[in-house]
């Protein structure tokens, strides 16, 4: 289906024209009509599935239509990290190219004294949609620097790893000053029953829409190694001194082990450096700065950079503990194998380990190759899969069509101001579809 086909906007639609963009992914065929149709809305989807097109685009061709109110806040878009908040940021600038009547102003912490004034005007501003994370928008709230009583988009980005990191009170805070006819629309890669919670506190008669998520890239090699906790450092040790790894992301979930390896690594004179919860956000973007730059060979890091962080020439991915979801080994071997590249995932199956990475084998429907474990190590545990244990399915969202109610009134009692949709037949089409 293409961009074309719905009711988007013309200006959203030359946007998409010079980005590129014209078959919808499945994520945005089921939700834009949706959202257009002014429905509250949950999408279980991952990152990469073109969901922040999913709920940009109808958003601001709504609000590009009229009807909202001037000079206040129509639209607050969650998310759970600055880097995260950034990107959307970014997207917002491309779709919104030939919007001159919507502004937006992205809020996020860890920045120094002269971005907090930038935000804050742009807050007193009356910015028409603002991207933030919790808490930094909190402080705005209580500082008194904008007025949520006219918003009418709520939208969360990625809420399981907003509730994961403790951002729960926040966003309940937050959503308790919205006024009680404004949207909901909610992101999330998984659906924990605190996610179901959530939805059922914030969301009215949602729609709900599920996109699957997708296997690995098959240019993934992947494997592991099933051993015993004390044997994991030797195989870091063994993997690192029998080639030069470079461009490696090592995930672990717990940030103390991330300390220990990175303590480990440094011993070898490898090039790295961790990311964990413990630094400042000057310090989390100096590292990913250099990792990014290839300063650091080799980047030791909690689950904060499995999703939503873009750096295409990671080469090898390390699970130095198996994550306790399928879609968060997904998640994190996704890092490697992009851009049309080649890519290698390991993980390390504990003899604790080895029920959750039998569920992801199960999920993968095959079996991962299992490495024998270095010579001076000593023997592993044997590997024994546990059953599979139940999951529930969410049902799937339905696509609606025609105008949605505000689009309907306004052409009924504005038809002369109606502008008439132009075509882009004479133009050169691309089969291209928006990830964004």
């Amino acid at each position: 289906m293409t961009f074309e086909e719905t009711y988007l906007n013309d200006n959203i639609l030359d946007a998409l024209y010079d980005m590129h963009f014209e078959e919808m992914t499945p994520i945005q065929e089921k939700c834009i009509p949706e959202i257009l149709d002014e429905r509250d809305l949950i999408g279980i989807a991952q990152t990469g599935t073109g969901k922040t097109a999913a709920y940009l685009l109808p958003i601001l061709s709504m609000l590009d239509d009229g009807g909202y109110p001037k000079d206040a806040v129509n639209c607050i878009v969650m998310a759970p990290t600055r880097e995260l908040a950034q990107q959307i940021d970014q997207a917002m600038q491309g779709f919104g190219y030939y919007l001159d009547g919507i502004s937006s102003v992205a809020v996020y912490g860890g920045n120094d004294g002269s971005r907090f004034d930038v935000e804050t005007k742009g807050l007193k501003m009356g910015a028409d949609v603002i991207i933030a994370t919790p808490g930094r928008l909190l402080s705005h709230i209580r500082m008194g620097h904008l007025d949520l009583s006219q918003l009418s988009f709520f939208v969360l980005d990625e809420a399981d790893r907003m509730l994961d990191m403790g951002f729960s009170d926040d966003i309940l805070s937050i959503a308790k000053l919205l006024p009680k006819n404004h949207q909901t629309i909610m992101f999330s890669a998984t659906m924990p029953q605190k996610i179901q919670q959530l939805a059922r506190t914030l969301l009215t008669d949602p729609v709900e829409v599920k996109i699957a998520v997708s296997k690995p890239a098959e240019k993934i090699q992947q494997s592991a190694y099933v051993c015993y906790e004390p044997q994991k450092l030797g195989i870091i040790r063994s993997l690192f001194k029998a080639g030069e790894l470079e461009r490696v992301i090592i995930f672990s979930g717990k940030k103390d082990k991330v300390k220990d390896i990175t303590r480990e690594l440094k011993r070898m004179n490898i090039n790295c450096a961790a990311m964990h919860s413990d630094l400042s956000q000057a310090e989390r973007d100096d590292v990913m700065y250099r990792f990014k730059a290839g300063q650091v060979n080799v980047l030791v890091a909690t689950d904060i950079v499995a999703r939503g962080i873009d750096i295409d020439d990671i080469l090898c991915v390390i699970n130095y503990d198996v994550p306790r979801d399928a879609e968060d080994y997904v998640h994190r071997i996704g890092r490697t194998a992009r851009a049309q590249r080649d890519g290698v995932a390991i993980t390390f199956v504990s003899d604790m380990d080895m029920r959750y990475f039998g569920d992801i084998e199960r999920f993968l429907e095959r079996d991962i190759h299992k490495n024998p474990l270095p010579e001076g190590l000593g023997e592993g545990p044997e590997y024994r899969a546990s059953a599979p244990r139940k999951s529930s399915r969410g049902r799937g969202g339905r696509r609606r069509s025609g105008k949605s109610p505000k689009a309907q009134n306004k052409q009924n009692g504005q038809d002369s101001q109606q502008k008439k949709r132009h075509h882009h037949g004479g133009k050169k089409k691309k089969n291209t579809t928006s990830q964004q």
